[in-house]
C-alpha cells in the first residue's frame, strides 16, 4: 500500500490501539489520545491533536458517548482533504453527528469493524466490516473498500438505520447476555457441555471490553430497547411455562 499516505487514529483504547497496529503495515500511522502513551505499537508514531487532524485519513476510535464532543472540538482542525471515518458500534448517531458538524468539503465514511482484539486474535480474514460512504467521492470510497478487501475483511454495505436495527439483535443481544452471564458468576466445570463452554466464550468476548462500550451499545442504538423488552418477555414466557405449565 501507500506508505506516504498518513492515517491518523484518534483514541488509544483497546480498539484504537488494535486498529492502529492493524493498519501500520500499510500506511504511515499517527495516533493521538487525551492521555499520552509512551509505549506505542511498532511502526506507530505520536502526533498532537492538530497535526493528527490534518492526516489524509482520520479514524475516530473513541467511546460512542464521547463521539459528539470529540467531533465538535476537532472539526475546525480537520483538513479539507482529510477523509473522516468513525468506528462506532452504532451507526445512526455518529452518522448524524458527522454529517451535521463536519464541513461539507470533508469526505465522511461511516464504518463498523465488527471485531476487536479478541475476535481478531487469529487475523482479519473473513471478519465483517460495515462500510457506509455518507459523503465521499466514488474514487475515495472505492480506494478504501478495495483496501479493506485486500486485507481480508468482508465488506457489508448497509444504511445506518439498517445497521442499527440488525445490530440490536446481533451485537446488542450478545453483549447484553454476556453481561447477564457474567453477573451470574459462571465458572468452568469439568462436566461442562460444549454449549456451556460457548456461553463462557460469550462472557470472555464481551466482558473484556469496557463497561462504557456496553452502556453505549445499549443506550445509543435506537433499537436495543425493543430487543431488551422482547428478550425479557421471552424469558418471562418460558418461566411461566415451567412454573404453571402454560
Amino acid at each position: 500500500m501507500d506508505h506516504n499516505l498518513i492515517v491518523g487514529v484518534y483514541g488509544l483504547g483497546r480498539f484504537g490501539t488494535f486498529w492502529a497496529e492493524a493498519l501500520a503495515p500499510y500506511f504511515r500511522i499517527k495516533v493521538f489520545s487525551r492521555t499520552r502513551r509512551e509505549n506505542l505499537p511498532t511502526l506507530v508514531s505520536w502526533a498532537e491533536e492538530e497535526e493528527l487532524c490534518q492526516s489524509d485519513a482520520l479514524f475516530f476510535c473513541v467511546a460512542i458517548s464521547s463521539f459528539a464532543e470529540v467531533v465538535r472540538r476537532t472539526k475546525n482542525l480537520i483538513g479539507s482533504k482529510t477523509v473522516v471515518f468513525d468506528t462506532c458500534s452504532v451507526k445512526v448517531y455518529p452518522a448524524q453527528i458527522m454529517e451535521r458538524e463536519l464541513a461539507s468539503s470533508v469526505q465522511v465514511i461511516a464504518t463498523h469493524p465488527m471485531f476487536g482484539p479478541d475476535s481478531a486474535r487469529r487475523g482479519l480474514k473473513g471478519l465483517p466490516l460495515v462500510f457506509t460512504p455518507l459523503r465521499a467521492k466514488k474514487e475515495t470510497a472505492d480506494f478504501w473498500k478495495d483496501f479493506f478487501k485486500r486485507i481480508g475483511l468482508n465488506i457489508i454495505h448497509m444504511t445506518p438505520e439498517e445497521h442499527d436495527r440488525e445490530a440490536a439483535f446481533t451485537q446488542g443481544i450478545t453483549h447484553y447476555i454476556g453481561r447477564v452471564l457474567a453477573d451470574l458468576n459462571l465458572k468452568p466445570s469439568p462436566i461442562a457441555t460444549l454449549g456451556y463452554r460457548k456461553l463462557l466464550e460469550i462472557v470472555e468476548q464481551t466482558c473484556n471490553d469496557p463497561w462504557q462500550l456496553f452502556l453505549d451499545i445499549q443506550n445509543y442504538n435506537p433499537y436495543t430497547k425493543e430487543m431488551r423488552l422482547r428478550l425479557h418477555d421471552s424469558l418471562a414466557r418460558i418461566y411461566r411455562v415451567l412454573e404453571k405449565g402454560e
